[in-house]
């Protein structure tokens, strides 16, 4: 299926946003972590925490879960500490491609049992639970911090503290610190302190739990409304977050969008203020947003360098291949100079007639590019479907705001094609 979006007559909205995908699946682990009967309110209804759900609520013996990588790695660390479980997680075959090893080398420090299934490194994984040891452990901070995050979620119920040492520059530390900052309000006894992280045994606190709005969602209404100019009240956007991605409030204001917090959310708003100097962002601590800000600035001719990015090569897809081969429909040239970077000076080549952007599996690619409408008579989005993985209804929001969605399903009817 393929959607193909145009973008003349947008308008102003309210819009509701998916509850945050990050700090629902922390939620669910702790929740089960602590045998707690305790409702979290405002769940994400996504398929990454629908399938984490599923798995710590049922009984198979095999767990697939698809394209979810939080729910791989934070299953792994759950299962390998839950006594007698024995569980193989797989996935979908690019999930099988992204590397887990780091993980699954500090579980087995601490005692943990798990088996490569198929190649060395990748999942699947069989995992057969025990109580893990605690401990000293040292780990490389230029990983995922799903790995890092997926052992402190567990380490209030090891058998003595766990201290972990994070090695070299550390990627994501705002989801790790998101982490923390949970476990904290659950009770548990949690630091960090630089690259050092002490957790000592104490068991979770039952109690309900209220998940904000997604961050990461909002990004691309700041997107539309650098575009546009129109203005968008998010409903429940909060001022203060656990949430990395927060961050896109500030670096929107360099495109000229401001945001206004009150009781009820934030509204976005844009003016003619924002600067088209080149932009130079180092994205460590929040890279989901790296594709949002390179087709933003691109669309806006505002030259760009964004760093601190190398771990997007081991995402749902290769985030730098994949924006690098999409963009160039639209007429922009990026490059990668090096592993963790992406730039774009303001090189230009044809732009491709008509503009069928290829999601590459990934949620994010889809929602990134789709108002690239506003700035081209339109866009076709293939596979649209994709953004199920984190916001359901991206789709029927657009459309509230004033885009024309519409879809064809079959070569013989897709004029795309």
């Amino acid at each position: 299926m393929k959607y193909r979006i145009t973008a003349q007559h947008t308008h102003a909205c309210n819009i509701t946003l998916p509850a945050s995908k990050s700090i629902s699946n922390r939620a669910l682990i702790i929740r089960a972590m602590a045998r707690s009967t305790h409702p979290i309110h405002h769940l994400a209804v996504c398929d990454d925490t629908e399938v984490l759900s599923k798995a710590l609520n049922g009984n198979d013996t095999t767990i697939d879960i698809g394209a979810a990588g939080t729910a791989m790695r934070f299953l792994t660390a759950y299962f390998a500490s839950q006594e007698g479980s024995d569980v193989t997680i797989t996935g979908s075959d690019r999930m099988l491609q992204r590397p887990i090893a780091p993980l699954v080398e500090a579980l087995r420090q601490l005692g943990a049992s798990i088996e490569y299934v198929g190649n060395e490194g990748f999942p699947p994984l069989r995992i057969k639970g025990s109580k893990l040891q605690g401990g000293h452990i040292t780990m490389p901070g230029n990983i995922s911090s799903q790995f890092i995050s997926a052992i402190l979620l567990i380490a209030p119920y090891m058998q003595q503290a766990l201290h972990i040492t994070l090695q070299g520059e550390i990627l994501s530390l705002p989801y790790i610190d998101m982490t923390i900052g949970m476990m904290r309000h659950f009770g548990a006894s949690v630091s960090r302190s630089d690259n050092r992280i002490e957790v000592h045994p104490s068991p979770y606190e039952p109690m309900p739990y209220d998940i904000e709005p997604d961050y990461s969602a909002a990004s691309y209404w700041y997107q539309i409304a650098a575009l546009n100019g129109h203005s968008y009240h998010l409903a429940h956007l909060p001022a203060t977050s656990l949430q990395g991605d927060a961050m896109i409030a500030i670096y929107a204001t360099l495109w000229g969008v401001k945001t206004a917090f009150d009781s009820n959310g934030a509204t976005l708003s844009a003016s003619q203020s924002g600067s088209d100097k080149p932009l130079q962002l180092n994205l460590m601590g929040e890279p989901d947003l790296a594709q949002t800000i390179a087709i933003t600035c691109a669309l806006r001719g505002q030259h760009f360098s964004i760093e601190g990015i190398s771990n997007l090569r081991i995402k749902e897809s290769n985030r730098i291949e994949a924006l690098i081969s999409e963009a160039a429909k639209l007429g922009y040239i990026f490059t990668s100079p090096r592993p963790d970077c992406l730039v774009w000076n303001g090189e230009r080549c044809e732009v491709q007639h008509p503009i069928v952007i290829d999601t590459h599996n990934d949620h994010r690619m889809a929602m990134a590019f789709a108002p690239a409408a506003l700035c081209h008579e339109e866009i076709w989005i293939d596979n649209p479907q994709v953004v199920s993985k984190s916001y359901p209804h991206y789709w029927s929001d657009l459309q509230e705001a004033g885009f024309i969605i519409t879809h064809n399903e079959t070569k013989e009817n897709n004029s795309c094609l």
